[in-house]
């Protein structure tokens, strides 16, 4: 009779704890699938400039109050779209890292609005050792030939290098875009996005001289404005003081004489015996 009851009693616990835990699994299940919303994320990594297919892309299940701003929730949604930055593994993939609707693959795809592409010809001394890579900036300098500062001459020419453009952008080296890889390459182009006028700048310099670049810290902004480098700057030598040239020669003065015209007198006659005078006055 007793172990009938003890068994009656553990089998009405086992029955109770399972419903417990049905109940449970349930409010869970139904708990988290309202606090969570699929999110778009990539399924490999994706290098910048690449086009997006649903097979690079997958969902997760990301909390609802902490979904970053310009998420999606569908691959498909996505489908064409190309990638102004390089996304790793399980990244979300978000607006404001891809390009805009339309936009083909490519290099011209990670140009920023109103700027433009140009690419120089460097080599392992230009391209400072191939550690100018996508992404890094560099200023550009110039070597090139210029009046004598003292003469003002255009046939005595001295050399300069100077600073032309500050903080550009490297957007390629070679054909290769990847901005992940840190490994110094060294290649004979490097492609730099530059405004308008700083591709005339850049144009003309490559013309009239040879160029660097020298590459700087990412986050620094200060401007480095110099006069430029030239031979006696290089020597600490002082200007030759310039040569004044000989005062001219002062004119001959010509002064022209005008005879005086006589002025009008008052004349008389005097006599004196047999002898006769005149008297003016």
């Amino acid at each position: 009779m007793k172990n009938s009851r003890a068994l009656a009693m553990l089998a009405i616990a086992m029955l109770a704890g399972l419903a417990a835990v049905v109940f449970a699994s349930r409010w869970l299940v139904q708990t988290s699938s309202g606090s969570t919303v699929p999110v778009a994320v990539a399924a490999n990594d994706i290098n910048l400039g690449e086009p997006i297919n649903e097979a690079m892309v997958r969902t997760v299940n990301w909390p609802r109050d902490s979904v970053p701003p310009g998420a999606f929730t569908t691959p498909k949604s996505l489908d064409g779209r190309v990638v102004r930055v390089g996304l790793t593994h399980g990244e979300p993939v978000l607006e404001a890292k891809l390009a805009p609707i339309g936009t083909k693959g490519g290099l011209s795809a990670v140009i920023g609005a109103g700027r433009r592409a140009i690419t120089v010809r460097v080599n392992d001394v230009v391209g400072v050792a191939g550690f100018a890579l996508p992404g890094n900036y560099v200023d550009v300098i110039v070597n090139t030939q210029q009046a004598d500062g003292a003469t003002k001459r255009a046939d005595n020419q001295e050399s300069i290098s100077k600073i032309v453009l500050e903080k550009i952008l490297v957007l390629a080296v070679a054909q290769q875009v990847n901005r992940d890889d840190t490994a110094p390459k060294v290649v004979n182009a490097v492609t730099l996005e530059v405004t308008p006028e700083q591709a005339e700048k850049l144009d003309l310099a490559r013309s009239v001289g040879t160029l660097s670049l020298v590459l700087r810290n990412q986050v620094d902004r200060d401007s480095g404005s110099t006069g430029g480098a030239t031979k006696q700057t290089l020597l600490d030598e002082k200007a030759p003081a310039p040569v004044q040239a000989p005062a001219p020669a002062p004119k001959p003065v010509h002064v022209k004489y005008v005879a005086r015209q006589e002025v009008k007198r008052d004349c008389i006659g005097v006599l004196s015996g047999v002898t006769g005078s005149q008297e003016c006055f």
